[in-house]
C-alpha cells in the first residue's frame, strides 16, 4: 500500500496484517472522525481525522524499528472512539473530561467486536497479548512520559495549526531516540523544544475555552438527541458526517434542536466565574510533557535540569475548569 502523511511523506506500507486492518470497514471509518471533535468552527481549516493520526502512529514506531507487535498496537489504539472523538467522554455514562478515559475504557471490549482478531489469528498473532497496552511503552504510557501516540498527535497538530513546519517536526524526530524501550532526545535542547511546542498546543488548543465550549455544545445536542430518539448509541460509531446527517434531518420540526444546532456553530464565548448561578461547569483534560534527555553518559528529565519546568508541569498536568455562559 502507498500511502503519502504530511508528517513522515510518500511511504510503502508492506506488512499484509497492516494492510488488511487498513482495510477493515471499522478502521476506515476513522477517516470519518475529527481527531479534535468537533473544532473548525473555532479552527477553521484545521481538521484532520483519527484515521490519519492511528496510521502516523504506525508510521513513526516503523521509522524507529519498533516490533511488529507494537505497530499494531499503535495502528489500531483508537479504533474504538466514536463520532466527534473524545465529546463522548461527555456523553456516555463512565465518560471523565478530566482524563478523557472512555475510548480506552472500552477498547478491548470493541475490537473484540470487530475483524481485528481474526485477521490477527490468521497472520498467528496473539490477539489478548496485542490488546494489552502495557505490553507496548513504546506505544503509550502515562503523562508527562512521551510515546508514539504522543508524538504523533503533537507534531501532527503542530503542523496543521502552523506551530511549525514540517521540516522542524522531522528535525525533532531526528533527534529522537529509544533507550531501553524509552523515547529518549540526543540533548536537551530538542527537548526542550518539543516540551514546549507540546506546551503551546495544550494551550491552545487541548485545554482551552473552545474546547470546553466545543466539548459542552456538541455533548447537550448528541444527548438531546438520543432522548429525543433521534439517534441511538450504537448509530454514534459511525461518522460524524453520518451523526450530523442523522440527527439533523429532525431539524426543521424540533426548535430545541435547531437551537443546540445553532449554540454548537457559534464560534463566541462567554466565560463566567463558579460564584455566577447562569454558568455551567466544564472540565477538560490537561496535557503536559517532560521528556527525557541524554546528558554525558547520564539519563534526564526536562524538570531534572529546569526547575521553572517542574514548577510548570506541577500546574499544567492538572485538569482545567471553565465556567461557560
Amino acid at each position: 500500500m502507498k500511502y503519502t502523511d504530511i508528517l513522515y511523506g510518500e511511504v510503502n506500507i508492506l506488512e499484509n496484517v497492516i494492510v488488511d486492518i487498513i482495510n477493515t470497514k471499522d478502521f476506515q471509518r476513522l477517516e470519518g472522525i475529527d481527531q479534535a471533535g468537533y473544532f473548525e468552527v473555532y479552527f477553521p481549516g484545521t481538521k484532520h481525522s483519527r484515521f490519519e493520526h492511528s496510521l502516523g502512529c504506525y508510521l513513526l514506531l516503523e521509522k524507529f524499528n519498533a516490533s511488529i507487535e507494537e505497530r499494531i498496537a499503535g495502528l489500531i489504539h483508537d479504533m474504538s472512539h466514536s463520532a466527534f472523538s473524545h465529546v463522548a467522554d461527555y456523553v456516555f455514562e463512565g465518560g471523565r473530561g478530566a482524563d478523557h478515559n472512555y475510548q480506552d475504557d472500552i477498547f478491548k471490549d470493541f475490537i473484540l467486536q470487530t475483524d481485528v482478531p481474526k485477521i490477527l489469528k490468521r497472520y498467528g498473532f496473539d490477539v489478548n497479548y496485542i490488546l494489552d497496552e502495557s505490553n507496548f511503552p513504546l506505544q503509550e504510557t502515562k503523562l508527562p512520559d512521551i510515546c508514539a501516540d504522543r508524538i504523533d498527535y503533537s507534531l501532527r497538530g503542530a503542523i496543521i495549526f502552523k506551530i511549525i513546519n514540517k521540516k522542524t517536526a522531522n528535525d525533532i524526530l531526528n533527534h529522537l531516540k529509544i533507550l531501553n524501550e524509552k523515547w529518549v532526545f540526543d540533548n536537551f535542547e530538542y527537548a526542550k523544544k518539543y516540551a514546549q511546542i507540546f506546551k503551546k498546543l495544550n494551550d491552545v488548543y487541548y485545554s482551552n475555552k473552545e474546547t470546553a465550549a466545543m466539548f459542552l455544545r456538541t455533548s447537550n445536542w448528541i444527548k438531546y438527541a438520543i432522548d429525543k430518539k433521534y439517534i441511538t448509541f450504537d448509530e454514534l460509531y459511525t461518522t460524524d458526517d453520518k451523526v450530523i446527517k442523522k440527527i439533523n434531518k429532525h431539524i426543521n420540526k424540533d426548535d430545541k434542536l435547531r437551537e443546540l444546532w445553532k449554540i454548537m456553530n457559534n464560534s463566541k464565548i462567554a466565560l463566567g466565574t463558579k460564584k455566577d448561578i447562569n454558568t455551567i461547569k466544564v472540565v477538560v483534560k490537561s496535557r503536559i510533557v517532560d521528556p527525557l534527555f541524554i546528558q554525558g553518559d547520564d539519563i534526564k528529565r526536562i524538570s531534572d535540569y529546569d526547575c521553572d519546568w517542574n514548577n510548570i508541569l506541577k500546574k499544567e498536568i492538572q485538569p482545567k475548569t471553565y465556567y461557560l455562559k
